[in-house]
């Protein structure tokens, strides 16, 4: 697949098959993620992988979107390192773009993903940083559900050429 049909075929997965994801691929994803650009190439991330039933259970708890969790074999919480960087907001685009790689790569891998919104939401970073046991410096950003799709969902049309706009001219 080239990265033009990953990108265009690429969604979100909630269901997954009960197999394994090998260190392999997952030492993949993080790779894929640390070649994410960063601000004043900052590197200012973290990444925590999550493995073990019991957390992810507990993770599908605390988010109200992550009841796939419950039966994903994997998730990674893609975290923003605040002595890394000077301004939090680009941590949270440097976290962003880290996010998509692993996903871009899960799904050239055979993989499905669902991103799931951490950051800005205290709600969602206080208890995920307790029970993960987070230092005071790292700072949850998104997690990410993976495993092999039990699903497949078609390409929707989204591509909307009014939302394209050249120079200082504003087409309505």
């Amino acid at each position: 697949m080239n990265v033009i049909e990953v990108i265009l075929t690429r969604r979100s997965i909630r269901k997954y098959s009960n197999r394994e994801i090998p260190p392999k691929v997952i030492a993949n994803l993080l790779e894929a993620a640390m070649y994410a650009p960063t601000a004043r190439n900052s590197q200012s991330w973290q990444f925590v992988v999550i493995n073990k039933r019991q957390l992810l259970n507990d993770l599908a708890e605390i988010h109200p979107y992550g009841k796939m969790l419950e039966h994903a074999p994997l998730a990674i919480l893609v975290c923003g390192d605040k002595m890394k960087e000077d301004s939090e907001g680009y941590l949270s685009q440097n976290c962003a773009a880290a996010t998509q790689n692993i996903m871009l790569a899960a799904h050239s891998l055979g993989l499905g993903s669902v991103w799931l919104g951490v950051y800005p939401k205290e709600n969602r970073i206080e208890p995920i940083s307790k029970r993960l046991k987070l230092p005071g410096y790292v700072l949850p950003m998104a997690l990410i559900s993976l495993g092999y799709p039990d699903e497949s969902k078609p390409k929707p049309g989204r591509f909307a050429r009014e939302k394209i706009h050249y120079n200082d001219q504003w087409y309505k």
